[in-house]
């Protein structure tokens, strides 16, 4: 029968219950709260009511820390981005914790804000709070501190970065993703072709390299490149100034921005001057297909990554990694983006 509250005895009423308070509270052993939590299938029906009604009165909360130290691994995980106000990220965010509480697991999150020593600081913190493993959107291509946080022994995977040895790794095809920016600009009609994007970071030289991939088959075509100080709306709007301040005949007649930031500060800067008109003038195709392209005031064409694929196939690639231990070898996952086209390359219908 389940003791009455009042019965029970607590040392200081702050105290958290504990589990020997539950077992008191609901007539039962330890051994059979402890079933309840971890092997419920064990207990009876009757009992494990019990033990939850217990639970229920003396608001108790597991002790999920002991429970990973007995267990050896965690039920926690890290994420670390590069932008927080990426909605980019927030897609790779949301795909990795949708597919983490799947699987019962929860999930932290942290932006390095492209800052090396960040980053450095973020992976020691999760490493000592001994996280189940580390996804990891690295902010440059020196990898050198998780390989050291992966070689302790907790495991790192790369998101949306280069195939880089000794990691499993996951992220969109960016080559053919600049392919499909500039074919579709050339099918379009466009002949004078301007790459604007950032080249410290790796992803924009392979968009960058796919778009001048699909250029040089056609001679006729020009084709630039307009190096940003970052991957922001306002160094979109600094580009997009200093090519409205050009002459006519030395503007290009199309922009490939290798994200959407730029893109949406290229396409603020003319529709502010009211000097060039998008796609009339100068067309705009941007990188990554965030929500707001289809609500720009022009919307803006684009080419989409499956951020939601990119993060939960993070979670499969690192369980694979714990499954597997020593026997493990790692794995490179390449998705493939898609082209979305609307008004700011082909107009209104």
């Amino acid at each position: 029968m389940t003791k009455p509250l009042q019965d029970r005895t607590i040392t200081g009423p702050e105290r958290p219950a504990s589990l020997k308070d539950v077992a008191q509270l609901a007539g039962v052993s330890l051994g059979t709260v402890s079933n309840v939590l971890n092997r419920p299938d064990v207990v009876s029906a009757k009992r494990r009511r019990a033990v939850e009604a217990a639970m229920k009165d003396l608001n108790y909360v597991p002790n999920l820390a002991a429970r990973q130290l007995k267990a050896g691994l965690s039920t926690v995980l890290g994420l670390i981005i590069v932008e927080m106000g990426n909605p980019f990220y927030g897609g790779v965010t949301l795909g990795a914790t949708q597919a983490a509480a799947a699987r019962e697991l929860g999930l932290f999150t942290a932006s390095s804000e492209l800052d090396a020593k960040r980053e450095v600081q973020y992976l020691e913190l999760f490493e000592q709070q001994r996280v189940r493993y580390i996804l990891l959107v690295p902010c440059g291509v020196d990898t050198s501190a998780a390989r050291v946080v992966a070689d302790r022994g907790t495991p790192v995977v790369l998101l949306d970065s280069l195939d880089t040895p000794g990691f499993c790794s996951v992220g969109a095809d960016d080559f053919t993703g600049g392919k499909l920016a500039a074919e579709h600009l050339i099918e379009q009609g466009y002949e004078r072709i301007t790459v604007v994007g950032d080249p410290a970071h790796a992803q924009v030289v392979n968009r960058h390299y796919g778009a001048l991939a699909a250029i040089e088959n056609y001679p006729n075509l020009t084709s630039s490149f307009i190096r940003t100080h970052g991957m922001t709306v306002s160094e979109g709007r600094r580009v997009g100034e200093e090519i409205a301040a050009r002459p006519a005949d030395h503007r290009p007649d199309a922009v490939f921005a290798t994200n959407d930031m730029l893109a949406i500060g290229l396409l603020q800067a003319f529709t502010m001057l009211r000097t060039i008109r998008v796609p009339d003038d100068i067309a705009i195709i941007g990188y990554d297909d965030i929500e707001f392209c289809a609500s720009a005031v022009v919307p803006l064409s684009s080419v989409a990554q499956p951020s939601l694929e990119i993060g939960a196939s993070a979670i499969e690639l690192a369980e694979a990694e714990l499954a597997d231990g020593e026997t493990h070898v790692h794995q490179r996952k390449l998705l493939q983006p898609s082209l979305v086209i609307r008004e700011s390359t082909v107009g209104s219908a």
